[in-house]
């Protein structure tokens, strides 16, 4: 009977609650019950699509001797160091400054939107975006543009103290819960002269925290700050040592 009280104990120590996705450009603290049925989700914030920017259009069929053709034409893209790119947070109306400073350890950078509707574009998939981003790099003299994409997975980990709820002191300043946090990345470099491109994935990050409920916010907002300077310092040391020589 003891062992069964024990293990029952165990497995009640920590529950293993449902995991969330938010994009870098929307990495606000929500409370908990936003996510498990107690309140209203933000409305979801609108990201570029990727293959309007690398000039993908969706509707075209190209012949074999057109792929053979750009497989033949293609050459490594090069962005020298100190060259000026177009750096573009999807979502955003202005790059986190992280990344920014990263970015010009290597390069001159020339912050741009990365908002759909400051772009112009309307609906999920727009022919002329890649065309209308390189033309106004090439008139601000911009060798490359760099658009990067990001996303926060976490998952969150309910300790026994969390259920002491009838002792109001324990329920707000003991730690209870745990937070698993992980930062996923990508970035598109696309060569404006030639609308070449190439895309970039450095390796994913983790941390752990442990929180109470009275520190929830700030505990969740350090682990985001923490997983942005990691993987902005990772991409763009990705980005220069793939980009130059």
């Amino acid at each position: 009977m003891k062992n069964y009280l024990l293990l029952g104990f165990i497995v009640g120590t920590v529950l293993l609650t449902g995991c969330e996705t938010r994009s870098i450009s929307d990495s606000g603290y929500r409370d908990r019950r936003n996510y498990y049925g107690g309140g209203t989700v933000s409305p979801q914030i609108r990201e570029l699509n990727e293959l309007d920017v690398l000039g993908i259009r969706p509707a075209d069929k190209p012949t074999e001797e057109e792929i053979r053709s750009a497989a033949a034409q293609r050459t490594r893209l090069e962005v020298k160091r100190g060259a000026r790119v177009m750096l573009i947070q999807s979502g955003a109306q202005y790059p986190d400054a992280p990344m920014v400073e990263e970015v010009e350890k290597y390069f001159a950078v020339t912050p741009f939107s990365g908002v759909p509707t400051q772009l112009g574009v309307q609906s999920s998939a727009d022919e002329a975006l890649s065309a209308r981003l390189r033309l106004a790099a090439a008139r601000g003299g911009v060798d490359a543009i760099i658009c990067y994409w990001g996303v926060l997975e976490s998952g969150r980990v309910d300790h026994v103290t969390k259920t002491i709820s009838w002792v109001p002191v324990v329920s707000w300043f003991t730690p209870d819960e745990t937070q698993q946090m992980r930062i996923r990345l990508k970035a598109a470099v696309v060569e404006v002269k030639s609308g070449n491109w190439t895309m970039l994935t450095p390796a994913a990050f983790e941390d752990e925290a442990l929180s109470t409920r009275e520190s929830r916010a700030r505990s969740d907002q350090k682990q985001v700050e923490k997983l942005k300077a990691k993987g902005y310092a990772a991409l763009a040391k990705a980005l220069v040592g793939s980009l130059s020589n």
